[in-house]
């Protein structure tokens, strides 16, 4: 195959396996059996919603971590529009780590971590339907949030992420967030750096400025663009629409992100989902953020943390879970030709 792909070998009747540059993982474009983007407008779905007087997030809590406040109409203050609380039902908790058991062939440890819910004033409004500074203050919570998470004992990595509807895990309608700190590197994580590492250790570059020099000149996979950040569709799309929103600026910890970074991101978060919001007609979607592990190391300097949106607009099958193999029914070019073009 060519080095340079052409528009019509796109659009062909035979599909691509794609390989991703960084964790080297296979998916496939099936190019042919392809979908309009309109093809993936959501049928009419069941109601997700609780009203607010028997919502748990409705009320300010005693044991808040973090309020963040916001103006609101009027410039009135509205005193908490985020709020960091400790999860009530937690998969993480706090205790002795780094003791390691065995149980014939097998190993495991306690679940020792952290586990937080990020919560938004609005019972209503999603991430895609809010301003840019309100949406600014919930990643600045994350960022606040994580900072003090990481100086724990057990931590050796912070996931933050959201699940934006019932199909993608959402228990409650409310838009939250969660963070939570777990003493192992994810397998997932760990993959992606060993595939950064190997890059630059190759090449002495890396691999994710890469990807971002490539797009922003390529433009066929580019969605939006502010001053800080880039959000393309990346070429080996595990799902259709799936997005990614990088900062220019090579930094490997989320956490020392500057403000002006953080709030590029924002924006650009918030325009992203937004375009996903009306363009798909609200789809279910999770959102998750990816950085190097917690260890104050510098080993870590060739990575360039993101965030990831992953829409639900498959569902894994027999193909799919017997040979982690993924496949999408659309062109990450015609995904992000769909997206740039939707104005919010």
């Amino acid at each position: 195959m060519s080095d340079v792909l052409d528009n019509d070998h796109v659009h062909g009747s035979l599909s691509e396996v794609r390989q991703d540059l960084v964790s080297g993982d296979w998916v496939v474009i099936a190019t042919g059996r392809a979908k309009r983007p309109h093809d993936f407008l959501r049928q009419k779905k069941a109601s997700f919603r609780q009203p607010k007087r028997t919502c748990p997030f409705e009320k300010p809590h005693a044991d808040a971590l973090l309020t963040l406040a916001s103006s609101g109409a009027g410039g009135k203050k509205i005193e908490r529009w985020v709020e960091a609380i400790p999860n009530k039902f937690p998969a993480f908790k706090r205790g002795i780590c780094n003791i390691f058991h065995n149980t014939g062939p097998y190993q495991w440890t306690d679940g020792v971590g952290n586990h937080e819910v990020v919560i938004t004033r609005d019972h209503e409004r999603s991430i895609g339907q809010m301003a840019d500074a309100e949406v600014e203050l919930v990643v600045r919570a994350y960022q606040e949030r994580y900072r003090a998470i990481k100086r724990g004992d057990c931590v050796r990595y912070i996931s933050i992420f959201h699940n934006h509807g019932q199909g993608a895990g959402a228990t409650l309608s409310h838009p939250h967030s969660q963070i939570i700190a777990v003493p192992v590197v994810p397998s997932d994580i760990a993959k992606s750096i060993r595939g950064s590492a190997s890059h630059f250790q190759e090449r002495k570059e890396c691999v994710h400025c890469v990807m971002l020099k490539f797009e922003q000149s390529d433009k066929k996979r580019l969605i939006y663009e502010n001053d800080h950040c880039l959000v393309f569709a990346p070429f080996a799309s595990r799902l259709a629409f799936e997005v990614r929103i990088y900062p220019k600026s090579h930094l490997s910890h989320f956490e020392e992100a500057s403000s002006a970074e953080i709030s590029g991101v924002s924006n650009a978060l918030r325009v992203s989902l937004g375009k996903i919001f009306k363009g798909l007609a609200n789809p279910d979607y999770n959102f998750f953020l990816h950085t190097a592990p917690v260890d104050g190391s510098s080993n870590f300097r060739h990575y360039h943390w993101h965030f990831e949106i992953l829409p639900k607009t498959a569902i894994w099958a027999g193909f799919e879970i017997g040979t982690g193999i993924e496949i999408s029914t659309i062109a990450p070019e015609d995904a992000a030709e769909f997206l740039r073009k939707v104005k919010v």
